[in-house]
């Protein structure tokens, strides 16, 4: 009886070692040993010794050839047979018409003959100045038709009169009867459309020369060339 016990014993080691050493099913498992006949615990021990190498051996085959991976569920990546390409959308050309140059409207509405009175005016006052200086001249007769204290027009201001001389010399002696150079005409178009009114002066003289005191007592704005431009 105690035989039969430990045969059962024996048995049932062996399968149990074979289920955990093999990756296949119980049954197939067990059918791969042979059953062994043992009285004790010793001859058991000994007789599965060879049994347990041969699986020990066969277990570490098994994991050196077919390595357990832990599942992963995979990914279907389903490719579509259209490439997504940006598309830059493509923006007609632009036809830009060219700019039409508006020219400058004059500050002050003068005829023709006013401009040439204001041309010879120009050139009789500032004759020898440079080009800025004849556009000062002409800014400062502008500035006096603007002013509440002088005429209201060009001509009114270049033919006043104040005390019992002319207000401007050419005008007293004659000069302004010559003609205007070209560059006193262009210097009265610049100064009839320029933004500059040489901070609303509304004298001008060169001190060399002049011989009333009072101008000289007036706020100097700006020197230029031999005239002295004051307010």
């Amino acid at each position: 009886m105690k035989n039969t016990n430990l045969k059962k014993v024996a048995v049932a080691c062996v399968a149990t070692f074979a289920f955990i050493g093999i990756h296949n099913s119980t049954v197939e498992a067990i059918t791969q040993y042979e059953v062994v006949k043992a009285d004790s615990l010793s001859e058991i021990g000994q007789a599965s010794g060879p049994i347990m190498n041969e699986m020990k051996q066969e277990n570490n085959d098994y994991n050196d050839e077919k390595e357990f991976i832990p599942y992963k569920p995979k990914v279907l990546a389903i490719e579509s047979s259209e490439t997504n390409v940006e598309e830059t959308p493509i923006s007609e050309p632009q036809t830009t018409e060219p700019e039409i140059e508006t020219p400058e409207t004059p500050a002050v509405s003068i005829s023709n003959e006013e401009k040439d009175l204001f041309a010879r005016l120009v050139e009789a006052e500032a004759k020898g100045e440079s080009y800025e200086g004849k556009v000062a001249v002409a800014t400062v007769v502008l500035n006096r038709v603007d002013s509440p204290e002088f005429p209201n027009t060009i001509t009114e201001v270049i033919n006043e009169v104040v005390g019992k001389a002319y207000a401007f010399s050419p005008v007293q002696n004659g000069e302004i009867n010559n003609p205007a150079s070209d560059e006193a005409i262009r210097a009265v178009e610049e100064a009839l459309t320029r933004q500059d009114r040489l901070n609303d002066s509304i004298y001008f003289y060169n001190p060399e020369i002049a011989t009333d005191k009072w101008i000289t007592t007036r706020e100097v704005v700006k020197t230029i060339g031999n005239h002295v431009f004051a307010k």
